[in-house]
């Protein structure tokens, strides 16, 4: 057993758009699509196990362990109806990785999708204060469709290799002639940020395209919040380092 998938309704999808967002750089696929799976109240149908997963469980809030899984949600709007892809984990390597993309690819087809959007973070070695969103994709067609002020398709120098399903989904969609575009924000480069701001700027590009009026509102507020935890976290961390540079100062004067 390389995947094992646990369909847990089936279900009649109009053209539907996938979205996938997993971990990774700021985490900002993550955040952007939990959210999204929120907003929207999708439903899940699907679950993957695989034995390509990290090697570990996860203990949840009822203090019980969770096998490490990938999801699929779905939600039926007016146009194009929605799959999201969403998760605590990617597969562990470069050939796990391809296998898992060719699966999600091969449930995508069943469904009949119209398109897939990825969602990642470019990490920078600085906070930004406004991330500026960028774009790359399969074909131009798509690139096109999502171009906008907020989106930049000026990408070649900004980025290296896109790394994970968020790059190779793109990458082997193509070879299956599905359109699909990577949009990816600037965020932080540190393991431990949350590059909440980077995925707002997501969010507000999917709701000009998509059309799944999104609040966020409570996005914004979860941003100022987090600014202030690292306002402070900064602050003490200074006075912290002037203490120990001035005890250092004192004791080689002494």
């Amino acid at each position: 057993m390389t995947y094992k998938i646990k369909q847990l309704e089936k279900i009649s999808l109009n053209k539907p758009v996938m979205i996938e967002g997993l971990p990774g750089i700021g985490n900002v696929g993550k955040i952007a699509v939990d959210f999204i799976i929120d907003a929207v109240k999708a439903k899940k149908f699907i679950e993957i196990y695989s034995y390509n997963f990290p090697h570990a469980v996860f203990v949840n809030e009822k203090n019980m362990v969770e096998l490490p899984i990938i999801e699929l949600y779905y939600k039926k709007l007016k146009e194009n109806d929605l799959i999201i892809l969403a998760g605590d984990i990617q597969p562990i390597d470069e050939a796990s990785c391809y296998e898992f993309c060719d699966k999600v690819l091969d449930i995508f087809q069943e469904l009949k999708g119209s398109e897939i959007i990825t969602i990642g973070g470019i990490g920078l070695q600085q906070i930004p204060k406004e991330p500026k969103v960028y774009c790359t994709a399969n074909n131009k067609k798509i690139i096109e469709k999502y171009k906008s002020k907020s989106l930049s398709n000026n990408i070649y120098g900004v980025v290296g290799p896109i790394i994970g399903v968020s790059g190779l989904l793109v990458g082997l969609a193509q070879l299956r002639n599905i359109p699909a575009i990577a949009i990816l924000a600037e965020t932080f480069g540190h393991p431990t940020y949350l590059g909440i701001r980077g995925a707002r700027g997501v969010l507000k590009v999917l709701n000009e395209k998509l059309d799944i009026r999104i609040d966020l509102s409570k996005l914004d507020e979860e941003i100022t919040e987090i600014e202030k935890e690292i306002k402070t976290k900064t602050k003490e961390f200074s006075q912290l380092q002037g203490k120990k540079e001035k005890k250092s100062e004192t004791n080689y004067i002494g």
